[in-house]
């Protein structure tokens, strides 16, 4: 059975080693193009690029499908799978009608909750305990495909988005590898979605920083974990802007944004109900710090 990967970022890259590991015959890999990154804006590869050409795959790298090569590239491999996950692209009908046996992509949330682009993000924004991977038959419409299968995991009261993500690629890498082990195998069935459950996780923006302190402790608790590590929470805290990187619930109260004292193991504010400890945190132009260490140096005034 002919795959052809497509995806961009490291869960991308997760997912491709897993299923070259597993022994599926990976013909092609589609990616996004090099991007200038960093100070010196130098051209920078994907992640899914790296491991294609560790693994000697045929790398292709079109800017849209709207042109008519670029499909015919894709049409030339023959694929029986094409296998998508966090691609970066939206595929039109004519490219997803290419592979006999379909275009699967590997979702992180269970559908039919979170469709959009940030799915994980918001699943710890909202404070769920458990969210999950899911397998689905690619549609026109974003995250709306049948079903084939779903694995789902605990979300730790502390985990945040980012350190979720990196067990969810591990999760999706598995569930991917089984899923084509089963359409190499014979005709995979799926399930329709619930339309009547249906939940968004919108693109996150840095207008979603700030911190609201009238929220309860655990509201910005879960503010916190669900923005790291981007776009990263933010407070002013005595006349001084700061990144919030990490937090923990606390007992104490007082009016909301009030700084309430500094411990050995971080910085405690009121929120609207309760409190939260600031654990790590970042001055503006500074570096990640503890928050002991940081105000160590940066005595609190009174």
């Amino acid at each position: 059975m002919k795959v052809v990967f497509m995806g961009t970022p490291d869960i991308s890259a997760t997912c491709l080693k897993k299923i070259i590991a597993d022994g599926f015959d990976v013909v092609g890999v589609y990616t996004q193009p090099d991007r200038p990154k960093g100070r010196g804006m130098k051209m920078v590869m994907s992640p899914v690029k790296e491991v294609a050409i560790a693994n000697d795959i045929p790398v292709y790298q079109p800017e849209t499908f709207r042109d008519d090569e670029a499909v015919e590239a894709l049409r030339a491999l023959q694929p029986d799978v094409v296998a998508v996950v966090a691609y970066g692209r939206i595929l039109p009908q004519r490219v997803l009608d290419i592979p006999a046996r379909g275009c699967v992509n590997i979702h992180a949330s269970i559908l039919p909750a979170y469709r959009g682009s940030a799915p994980y993000q918001w699943a710890v924004l909202d404070g769920l305990k458990e969210t999950g991977v899911t397998a689905q038959y690619m549609h026109r419409d974003m995250d709306a495909g049948d079903v084939i299968d779903v694995s789902t995991t605990p979300i730790d009261p502390n985990e945040t988005a980012g350190q979720l993500l990196d067990r969810l690629a591990v999760l999706g890498a598995d569930l991917l590898s089984k899923t084509l082990g089963r359409m190499a195998a014979g005709k995979v069935e799926g399930t329709p979605q619930d339309t009547s459950k249906v939940t968004l996780a919108p693109k996150l923006d840095k207008t979603m920083s700030p911190i609201d302190w009238s929220k309860t402790a655990q509201q910005v608790h879960n503010h916190v974990r669900g923005l790291n590590p981007w776009p990263s929470a933010t407070a002013v805290l005595a006349g001084t802007k700061f990144k919030i990187h990490t937090t923990v619930v606390v007992e104490g109260s007082g009016e909301p944004g009030t700084i309430l004292g500094l411990t050995k193991t971080g910085l405690q504010v009121a929120c609207g109900e309760g409190a939260v400890e600031i654990r790590v945190l970042q001055a503006e132009g500074g570096k990640q710090m503890a928050a002991p260490d940081y105000f160590r140096g940066h005595p609190l005034e009174g």
